[in-house]
């Protein structure tokens, strides 16, 4: 599996792209990060997160794009910029018809350090060793994206294989539903 893994955000928005070799094995195959100013206006600002994803979509072909889920900070602002390019990256996935999971980054850090709260040196780190890279991804943004990657190559199967079951499970629920029904239907005939 081919995983496009991005770390949403307008002024620095980290891109990267891992593959899954099976099992825990990954490996690296390019990262980036789009850059904007802030004195840009922010549609041109969009364009250029959603340029990237469809250039990145279209040259390397992932077979499912990871972004980052969007929380609360205190600043609104940010949240608001970063939820924009979230959007804008998910939009560039649909429109190449691309699945699109969205992961914590309490999950994404916990998937590659094994801790939840672990800082940002920490994943850097670890992604560093994971991917076998001579020298860590820098900035941060890009190492993220990688991370998220990581991540859902590990959890993606997994939660793929929990939404199937969950299907499975509804619509077994719906027939039985529709059997009692049935009987209920005819025993007061």
């Amino acid at each position: 599996m081919r995983v496009l893994g991005v770390d949403p955000g307008l002024t620095r928005c980290g891109i990267g792209v891992v593959d899954s070799t099976g099992g825990r094995g990954v490996a690296f195959v390019a990262v980036d990060v789009v850059r904007t100013t802030a004195d840009e206006p922010l549609a041109q600002r969009l364009l250029a997160v959603a340029d990237a994803a469809d250039r990145w979509i279209a040259a390397f072909a992932p077979d499912v794009v990871a972004v980052e889920r969007v929380f609360a900070q205190n600043n609104v602002r940010t949240v608001m910029g970063t939820a924009q390019a979230s959007g804008v990256v998910a939009l560039a996935a649909a429109r190449a018809g691309l699945p699109v999971a969205f992961h914590t980054p309490s999950e994404v850090k916990a998937a590659v350090t094994g801790a939840g709260r672990a800082d940002k040196a920490q994943v850097t780190t670890m992604v560093t060793r994971l991917l076998g890279l001579d020298a860590p991804p820098r900035p941060a943004d890009a190492a993220d994206a990688l991370a998220l990657a990581i991540c859902h190559c590990w959890r993606g199967p997994m939660q793929t294989r929990m939404a199937e079951a969950q299907a499975r499970s509804a619509e077994l629920a719906k027939r039985h539903k529709a059997r009692l029904a049935a009987a209920a239907k005819g025993a007061s005939r």
